[in-house]
């Protein structure tokens, strides 16, 4: 440290000390923690926390499902060549739902919303769980809430109530007319991580 010390006082006349050195050292490592901590914990496309979304008929307990048979009784069996058959597109499934019936905004999903109400961060997120409930109730479809401060598009510090996740502005002005039946003050926004 006595050669550090000496180094330094040469190039600047101004010295700060001895504990310069142990605080500095303290700086580096923690910058490495911080960025060992980021990089192991970055969100990537392979992930395996996706949501898996079975298709097939849906059961309820006790209930009897008939098997799909051809009428030789073989199972299913692919049509024949040069049959006609239009592949058909499965419905989207719907938003998943979170505490209190309301839906969850997907994550990485940027689309559009109808924002029916924004409460202060600072009263906390039960008040607004409370007015998406009393949307909900209200007839407002696809109801959630979600906090603005985790959107770059939003304004940070409050907690949105929402109707609908949309793919596109028109789809969402679609929505906000059957939105402002109940509140007046909807608008649509953009939502973006």
């Amino acid at each position: 440290m006595a050669v550090l010390a000496h180094q330094w006082q040469r190039r600047v006349p101004w010295y700060p000390g001895d504990w310069i050195w142990p605080v500095l050292l303290g700086l580096v490592i923690a910058v490495l923690a911080a960025t060992g901590a980021i990089l192991a914990t970055r969100d990537d496309d392979d992930s395996s926390t996706r949501t898996k979304v079975a298709t097939g008929p849906a059961t309820v307990p006790g209930e009897t499902v008939p098997s799909e048979t051809t009428p030789t009784g073989t199972g299913a069996e692919p049509p024949p060549a040069g049959t006609d058959t239009e592949p058909v597109e499965p419905e989207p499934p719907p938003p998943p739902t979170g505490a209190g019936g309301l839906v969850e905004w997907p994550p990485g999903q940027t689309g559009y919303t109808v924002v029916l109400a924004s409460l202060p961060e600072s009263a906390g997120r039960g008040p607004a769980v409370r007015a998406g409930q009393k949307a909900s109730q209200a007839g407002v479809t696809d109801v959630g809430v979600l906090n603005s401060s985790d959107y770059s598009s939003l304004h940070p510090g409050y907690w949105v109530v929402f109707s609908g996740i949309y793919d596109t502005l028109d789809e969402a002005k679609a929505g906000l007319d059957t939105a402002r039946a109940s509140y007046a003050q909807a608008y649509t926004r953009q939502i973006a991580q």
